[in-house]
């Protein structure tokens, strides 16, 4: 016996249009180079169908890739559901890859049409002679090298004829970092992008709804800003776009200014935002979120956010595989009572599945492993917004009897809580014990003077691997090698505690803001021993 209900197609479509019909006076805020922009969610409907009518005029059509090089900016959401909802495909590229990386990305995604904000035209001037299938280039915010953005709408219907489309086209393509190889690309159906909105809008996830000022300071090139830009358009939540580049006094500005109710970036964000709420001066009293993914964060960060500012903060995990929310960490009412230590271990877990999201870990051989918060293994994931493939490349390696190997290694505890342990590739293997190189980092981070830490496997005769950590210091502040080695003694296993603590003045970021093992890697785990010194950082 089969089911009589109604065929809904779920697309973007149905977003937009609930949004006009709802929510027309609510507003869209950016931070710009001129100022504070505002306009109505009417007025940024009317923009998106003129905008769909010139990228017509500009042919393209169903299937065609739309590429940007964009920030956070009002735009840049005008591309986001007029290109989907016309029925072409929005492809949003980290500006922050190498030149060569985004030529790579660009032309294996078949990009015809490239959209760009004025301010990253340098950028495109240094991939420009390495693009192979981009035919027009339009510039927002001026007309050098392309099509001007607002002369288009300007002489294009405000009414556009949408086309039917089907659920499972896709709706948008995003690229991983490429940290183990070349990048590879996730295609995103309507679909699945409409059931993550809803994912977010649940109680126990993000607990989106219309009555939130969203304020997405994760990138809109990074896996759609977590879907924030898709779940708020359709939830009719009102969006606050940072723009360029913004600085720490920016995003709290900006909070303080526009009365944010939520909040979003990954932990090296937090990390620098929380130096300038320290100094005071800011009101984020509206803030009922703040929310946090993309790598592990240190408990003590969660810990002053919320003791010394007084800001809740949520801790969250997925990746560009997960489209890309899979987890999220609120406290079960079952576990409300714990003491304040407690409470703050199960905060610095990345939480329970989202409804919706399957997931487990699994050995090597692929056999699922205990719950028991201990055992740690890899974690694989499935469910409706959970990739089935690579662009280009079905990776059957990636997948095991249906579900996605993600790379990430976890315990889940008997309450279902995950918490990540490492990626595969980072853990340090010293004398046939595996030592986790986040859970180092996170204790290092706990100390008061230590603004940032990596950890990284380095050769070693004996052992085979053992772990470097590499510190930035706070400003003024002085920290010794043996220090931070004797806060490590009893934190962790005597085996884990690292050889060497080198003083850096920065670690090198990812496009996405994680720290770039890779490159780390290739700078310090070439040579054991004493060639590890000064011209990469001071010794303590």
């Amino acid at each position: 016996m089969r089911g009589t209900m109604m065929e809904y197609p779920l697309t973007l479509q149905q977003l937009l249009f609930r949004n006009q019909r709802l929510f027309g006076n609510k507003q869209v805020i950016s931070r710009t180079a001129d100022g504070i922009h505002r306009y109505s969610y009417g007025e940024y409907g009317e923009r998106v169908a003129r905008l769909a009518n010139a990228l017509r005029r500009l042919d393209v059509g169903a299937g065609d890739r739309v590429a940007t090089l964009a920030w956070n900016t009002y735009r840049h959401l005008e591309l986001y559901y007029a290109v989907p909802c016309m029925g072409a495909v929005l492809h949003t590229v980290n500006i922050r890859l190498s030149p060569e990386q985004i030529a790579y990305i660009i032309n294996d995604a078949g990009d015809s049409v490239l959209a760009i904000d004025r301010e990253l035209l340098p950028l495109l001037d240094a991939v420009r002679p390495q693009l192979t299938t981009v035919k027009r280039v339009i510039v927002m915010g001026g007309n050098e090298g392309g099509h001007d953005y607002e002369e288009l709408l300007a002489e294009a219907s405000p009414e556009f004829a949408w086309p039917e489309i089907d659920e499972r086209d896709a709706a948008g393509i995003c690229y991983s970092s490429g940290t183990t190889g070349s990048p590879k690309g996730v295609v995103y159906s309507h679909r699945a992008v409409y059931l993550h909105s809803m994912g977010l809008a649940t109680v126990d996830s993000l607990a989106l709804s219309e009555g939130d000022r969203v304020l997405p300071v994760v990138p809109m090139f990074h896996v759609n800003a977590w879907g924030l830009p898709h779940a708020s358009v359709g939830l009719g939540a009102e969006l606050i776009m940072p723009g360029p580049a913004p600085t720490p006094k920016d995003i709290l500005e900006l909070i303080q200014d526009e009365a944010a109710t939520v909040a979003a970036g990954v932990p090296t964000v937090w990390l620098a935002a929380l130096d300038v709420a320290r100094g005071g001066g800011y009101d984020l009293s509206s803030l009922r979120e703040m929310v946090c993914g993309g790598s592990a964060a240190p408990q003590s960060l969660i810990e002053a956010w919320e003791k010394e500012i007084g800001v809740p903060f949520l801790h969250a995990w997925g990746m560009t595989e997960t489209a890309p929310v899979a987890t999220v960490c609120r406290v079960k009412t079952s576990l409300q009572d714990v003491d304040d230590d407690e409470m703050y271990a199960i905060k610095a877990k990345q939480g329970l599945p989202v409804l919706g999201v399957d997931l487990s870990i699994v050995d090597d051989a692929g056999q699922e492993l205990p719950w028991d918060g201990t055992t740690s293994g890899e974690i694989v994931v499935r469910g409706p917004w959970v990739t089935a493939g690579y662009f280009h490349d079905d990776a059957p390696d990636r997948f095991i009897d249906g579900w996605f190997r993600t790379g990430d290694v976890a315990t889940i505890d008997a309450n279902g809580y995950v918490r990540i342990v490492d990626r595969t590739k980072d853990l340090v293997k010293s004398g046939g014990e595996w030592i986790s190189s986040v859970e180092l980092e996170n204790a290092i981070m706990g100390l008061p003077a230590v603004a940032e830490a990596a950890v990284i496997a380095v050769p070693n005769a004996r052992w085979g691997e053992r772990p470097l950590a590499l510190v930035v210091r706070r400003p003024g502040a002085d920290l010794t090698e043996e220090e931070v080695l004797e806060h490590l003694r009893g934190r962790v296993a005597r085996f884990a505690v690292p050889d060497t603590v080198e003083f850096v003045d920065e670690i090198p970021k990812t496009g996405v803001g994680k720290f770039d093992k890779k490159k780390l890697r290739q700078v310090y785990a070439q040579t054991p021993g004493p060639a590890m010194s000064a011209p990469r950082g001071e010794k303590g």
